[in-house]
């Protein structure tokens, strides 16, 4: 039976007890949603449907965020930029418990960071929420009555991919400027431009992985999953040489770092619409300008979304070094 206590500060406490379970009690302004309440978990009790919710009243959703982040994040390759994402929410949210997360807060919140990001980055920041709730409710068995609370809610579009080249006297600027801004930023978009290695893959080239005499690097692990071996124009070989001793790896810098310091240049440069990631699209169109075939651009730059890549095995990085020049 349930019983109905009006507390001290003027709001109804509902009570159910149960013979062989814990009793369940929550607090309403009023009395009749007190009664209502209770009402509907007994109904669920008889039907042997109920499940409390107690997890989720208890949880607070920052508290679980930085648990998700030492079961889950830490150990994927995206956890460096993750983490600002966690970070921000950490302190958005603070205090709320798991219970508040609730499917009109993800809208609101959707519609605010859509009028400062573009949807791609929402995108993947509400994808992210998802798989975040769908972990907690899985392996921490936090049960959310209504379920997922991103489940109801649409995704932005994705965009079409760029095809943001450097025009005609941007390289020249750009690289001046970042030789101005010093630091590893030009070699590392020269390097970029050579290679078309990803940001995150140019950072971790470790100098052991490097065969000199035969101009390649091998690339362990992937964002696609697999080593790659990557072939090393003269100048791409040159540029990793004269890098410092000091460390292991031949550029010492978090992506996150580099990003920054583009972004920096970028802006001292004058120029607009330019990511860092758009040196690998540039390096890739010289690939083609080089007349080097479909399979053998795919090989250096690691597109596995291109046509018939696996039939293409017998293709060797260093005979590709040479063609590179």
């Amino acid at each position: 039976m349930a019983t109905f206590t009006k507390r001290e500060n003027g709001k109804w406490q509902a009570k159910i007890r149960r013979k062989g379970q814990k009793s369940i009690s929550k607090t309403f302004l009023l009395k009749s949603s007190a009664q209502q309440w209770a009402r509907e978990i007994e109904l669920n009790i008889d039907k042997g449907s109920f499940e409390s919710t107690e997890s989720a009243e208890n949880a607070i959703f920052p508290d679980l965020l930085h648990k998700y982040w030492e079961e889950v994040v830490q150990y994927q390759k995206s956890a460096n930029v993750t983490i600002y994402i966690l970070n921000k929410w950490i302190i958005l949210f603070n205090g709320k418990r798991m219970i508040d997360m609730t499917t009109s807060r993800f809208k609101e919140y959707k519609e605010q960071r859509l009028k400062k990001v573009k949807g791609d980055t929402i995108r993947k920041e509400l994808l992210l929420l998802k798989r975040f709730f769908d972990y907690s409710m899985n392996e921490w068995q936090i049960h959310l009555p209504k379920g997922n609370p991103l489940n109801p809610i649409s995704l932005p579009k994705k965009s079409k991919s760029r095809e943001r080249r450097l025009e005609e006297g941007e390289y020249n600027i750009l690289m001046d400027e970042a030789k101005k801004y010093g630091g590893l930023i030009a070699d590392i978009i020269d390097f970029a431009i050579e290679t078309g290695m990803r940001c995150g893959e140019i950072v971790k080239l470790s100098r052991k992985e490097l065969i000199v005499k035969k101009r390649i690097i091998k690339i362990p692990d992937t964002k696609n999953g697999d080593d790659r071996v990557v072939p090393l124009s003269s100048k791409a070989l040159s540029i990793l040489m004269r890098q410092s001793k000091d460390n292991d790896n031949f550029f010492n810098m978090r992506v996150d770092s580099v990003s920054q310091a583009f972004r920096r240049v970028r802006k001292r440069a004058g120029l607009i619409n330019i990511r860092m990631h758009d040196m690998r699209h540039e390096a890739t169109s010289r690939l083609f300008e080089k007349d080097l075939q479909l399979m053998e651009v795919s090989a250096i730059t690691g597109h596995k979304d291109l046509a018939m890549l696996k039939k293409y095995t017998h293709l060797r990085a260093e005979d590709l070094a040479l063609k590179l020049g």
